[in-house]
């Protein structure tokens, strides 16, 4: 796999990520090891967590798994959501991100953390609060890099003007979702991820599963996938609609010409769109891995980057159009 920097920082990471959302569900510890093993055997050395996915299962499976690679492999990992029942387990607030992440360097078994992204938007916290506690454990070492998940362009922006405001750690990176079914990101903060030099770490890349075409739709979602799951259906089905399965089709048709897996292409467009740094892959089994990993190494020519690029089309709305159409003639 190819190097690529880690926003503005002096990281290198490889071109794909390694996700761990599987670790200690999907896949046993055993089958996380093997996948662990096959994606750094690969040439990989970035893998994300969080202190949330299975219940600190993974950063635990990871901890173990890593044992003395722990300094060729930049760690990742979140804080926000609830790690308990109490009113103060959950936000950014500086008691609960302090306790994050005191919980999660002993959970992977490390005395620091690469990449510490904040999970998501928290309105009940001063951004300030937020953005200085974690300068703070820069400082100290705790933490090498910080950066945020699931944030609004408006709020990235603000996170970024607070953090120079002060001086302090500014965010290296952003971590949205990003697919052919769900380009909502090149609105704004694709875009601006660019313009202020932040990496884009894309998670659910094959969203969810549906662009890997194992799913058809005159066909009810097979049991023992993602998409068959009841207690993921709702996350999972709000990407099904018309558009979705007119790029579900486009892909298998461009991956029959190319000699690819669905997968494949689906990853390999994202891999390539301008801005993006290190696609996120999740895998349940090391089957599954390697096929992902044959994303890596080619790249799309231009009518099949192009006719995916057309049919996963999405209505900018305004401004945007207006801005384009002004530009365009004035």
């Amino acid at each position: 796999m190819e190097l690529r920097p880690l926003g503005r920082s002096g990281v290198r990471v490889s071109e794909f990520c390694l996700g761990t959302m599987t670790f200690g569900n999907e896949a046993d510890e055993a089958t996380s090891r093997a996948i662990l093993d096959r994606f750094l055997d690969s040439g990989g050395n970035f893998v994300d967590t969080a202190d949330v996915y299975n219940e600190g299962a993974a950063e635990e499976i990871l901890g173990r798994a890593l044992g003395d690679r722990r300094d060729r492999v930049v760690v990742a990992t979140k804080v926000r959501f609830p790690t308990g029942r109490g009113p103060n387990d959950v936000g950014l607030s500086r008691r609960h991100i302090r306790e994050g992440v005191e919980a999660s360097l002993r959970r992977l078994r490390t005395d620091w953390i690469d990449l510490y992204q904040v999970h998501c938007w928290d309105e009940r916290t001063p951004l300030e609060e937020t953005v200085s506690t974690l300068d703070d454990l820069v400082h100290e070492g705790k933490v090498r890099y910080v950066g945020a998940s699931n944030y609004t362009a408006w709020q990235l922006m603000k996170a970024l003007g607070v953090a120079e405001l002060h001086g302090w750690e500014p965010f290296v990176s952003l971590q949205p979702e990003y697919s052919l079914i769900t380009r909502d990101i090149e609105r704004e903060l694709l875009p601006l991820c660019r313009n202020e030099g932040l990496a884009v770490l894309p998670w659910s890349p094959l969203a969810g599963g549906i662009l890997t075409g194992k799913y058809h739709s005159d066909e009810d979602l097979p049991a023992g996938t993602r998409g068959g799951d009841a207690e993921e259906s709702i996350t999972f089905t709000y990407r099904l609609d018309d558009r979705a399965w007119r790029v579900v089709d486009e892909v298998r048709k461009i991956a029959d010409e190319v000699a690819k897996s669905c997968a494949q292409v689906a990853l390999n467009w994202v891999l390539h769109q301008d801005g993006v740094t290190s696609p996120i892959l999740g895998a349940r089994s090391v089957e599954q891995l390697d096929d992902n990993l044959g994303a890596a190494g080619w790249r799309l020519e231009a009518d099949p980057a192009m006719a995916l690029l057309w049919t996963s089309a999405f209505p900018r709305g305004y401004p945007y159009d207006f801005i384009e159409y002004a530009n365009s003639v004035h």
